[in-house]
C-alpha cells in the first residue's frame, strides 16, 4: 500500500474534486465517519459544513485541509467493508481517529485506491500537526495496516518490465495502471533520446504527460537526491500519486540518469551545428514566439518555451525529433539562451504592423512585373490606334502599287 498525504487551504476544493468524480461515475462515497446522517442521506453541504465547522474554530490556522490517497497493488481484491476497516485503522494510526472524514473509492485507475477528505482542526480548536506526518506516523501506520490485512507491501510490489511492443502515446490517467504507463514511456524515452539534464528529459516527457520531479530545493527528497515520476493531465497538473524511481524497472534514479547524461553529452554533439543553422535561418527574418515555433516545427524541431505567469521566457529547450537530440538554448551558445532569444521576438501586434507596411510599400512601389502590367493598361487605347494607323498605311501603299 502506498499512502500520499496532501495538505491545503481549501476544504471545498478537496470535496469538489471527489464529488465531481462521483457525478461522472468515476468514484463513490463508501463511508462518512463522524457524520450524524447515513452516507446516502448526506447532501453536498452536509459534507462540507461538518468539516468547515471545525476549521472555523481555529481561524489562525490557514492550512486546514487534509487530502489523503491510499493506493493498493493492482489485482488486490478489496471490497468496500475491508477498505472501510483499512482506512479506519490508518486514520487512527496517524492521529486522525477522532476526526470526521469522507472516504471515496475511485474507479478511474488501473489499481484500487481511495481518497480521504478531512481537516486537521479538532473540536477543541487545536490543530493536529502535519509536520513530518507523511514520513513518520503515516509510514508506521502503513506498515501496520499492510501486516494486519495481508496487503502487498509497498517495498515488495514487483517492478514491471516495459512492454516494448506497447503503443507509445501520451499517458492518460485512469486508462491503465499508472506505474505500467510510466514504465513503458520512460523506457522508450531513455533509449531513444539524447538529453543531458532532468530539465531536458522533462521537455520530452511532458509531451507524453509525464514529469520527473526532484522536489523543491529545500525538501528532504532533493537533499537526498531522490526522484519521483508523476502523471500529468493535459494542462500539466500532477495526477495520481508519485512513483518512486527506485521502484520502476531499470531504476531510472537520479544516479542512473546522471550516468546517461554524461554519455549523451557525446552522442548529441554531431547534431549541434545543423540545429544552430536551422535556428539561424528562422531568426533571419522577424519572428514572434509562435511563428518561430511553427517554422522550426515544420523542419522537425520542437521548441519548448518555459514562461512565467507574466509571459516572460526564462528557459528554452530544442528537441530535434529526427535525430532525437535535446539541447537547452544556452548549450547551443549564449545567443540562444532564453534572455537573448526572447529579446529578438516581436509582439504579435507588431508583426501585423510589419505586414501592413509591406503591403503599403508594395502599393506605392510596385514590382517591375506590376509596372509592366500597369503601363499595358494605361497605353492600351494608344496601341490600338497605332495598330489601326499602320494597317491603313499598308492599304494605301498597296493601292499606289508602292
Amino acid at each position: 500500500m502506498v499512502a500520499k498525504i496532501k495538505s491545503g487551504k481549501s476544504l471545498i476544493g478537496a470535496l469538489n474534486y471527489n464529488e465531481n468524480k462521483v457525478k461522472k461515475g468515476k468514484a463513490e462515497l463508501i463511508v462518512a465517519t463522524g457524520y450524524p446522517k447515513d452516507t446516502a442521506d448526506l447532501s453536498f453541504y452536509d459534507k462540507l459544513l461538518r468539516l468547515t465547522d471545525l476549521a472555523e474554530r481555529n481561524e489562525r490556522t490557514k492550512t486546514n485541509t487534509v487530502h489523503i490517497s491510499l493506493n493498493f497493488a493492482n489485482g488486490e481484491n478489496l471490497p468496500d467493508d475491508k477498505l472501510q476497516s483499512i482506512t479506519s485503522d490508518y486514520m487512527q494510526g496517524i492521529g486522525f481517529g477522532d476526526q470526521p472524514c469522507l472516504v471515496y473509492r475511485h474507479l478511474d485507475a488501473g489499481h484500487p485506491h481511495v481518497h480521504i477528505v478531512t481537516t486537521n482542526i479538532k473540536k477543541d480548536g487545536y490543530r493536529i500537526s502535519l509536520h513530518y506526518l507523511g514520513q513518520n506516523e503515516s509510514e508506521k501506520a502503513r506498515k501496520s495496516v499492510e501486516i494486519k490485512y495481508g496487503l502487498i507491501k509497498a517495498e515488495d510490489q514487483p517492478k514491471q518490465k516495459p512492454d516494448l511492443k506497447a503503443d507509445i502515446s501520451p499517458a492518460e490517467y485512469g486508462k491503465a495502471e499508472t506505474k505500467r504507463v510510466i514504465t513503458n514511456i520512460l523506457s522508450f524515452m531513455l533509449r531513444a533520446y539524447k538529453f543531458t539534464s532532468v530539465t531536458e528529459l522533462n521537455a520530452v516527457l511532458q509531451q507524453y504527460h509525464i514529469q520527473a520531479d526532484r522536489g523543491s530545493k529545500d525538501s528532504r527528497m532533493y537533499a537526498h537526491e531522490g526522484l519521483v515520476y508523476w502523471l500529468l493531465d493535459k494542462q500539466g497538473n500532477k495526477m495520481s500519486v508519485p512513483i518512486k524511481a527506485s521502484t520502476i524497472y531499470g531504476k531510472p534514479t537520479l544516479k542512473t540518469l546522471e550516468e546517461k547524461f554524461r554519455l549523451n553529452q557525446q552522442l548529441r554533439k554531431p547534431f549541434k551545428a545543423e540545429l544552430i543553422k536551422l535556428i539561424d535561418q528562422a531568426l533571419a527574418k522577424p519572428q514572434t514566439k509562435r511563428s518561430f515555433q511553427r517554422e522550426l516545427k515544420a523542419k522537425g524541431i520542437q521548441v519548448i518555451l518555459r514562461q512565467n505567469e507574466e509571459g516572460r521566457i526564462y528557459g528554452v529547450t530544442f528537441i530535434d525529433q529526427q535525430n532525437k537530440a535535446v539541447f537547452n538554448g544556452s548549450d547551443l551558445g549564449k545567443a540562444y539562451s532564453a534572455n537573448l532569444l526572447s529579446a529578438k521576438f516581436l509582439p504579435e501586434t507588431q508583426t501585423k504592423v510589419v505586414k501592413a507596411q509591406q503591403t503599403e510599400n508594395d502599393a506605392v512601389h510596385p514590382s517591375t512585373s506590376d509596372n509592366d502590367e500597369l503601363l499595358g493598361i494605361l497605353f492600351a487605347a494608344e496601341r490600338e490606334d497605332l495598330a489601326a494607323l499602320n494597317k491603313f498605311k499598308k492599304k494605301k501603299r498597296k493601292g499606289l502599287n508602292l
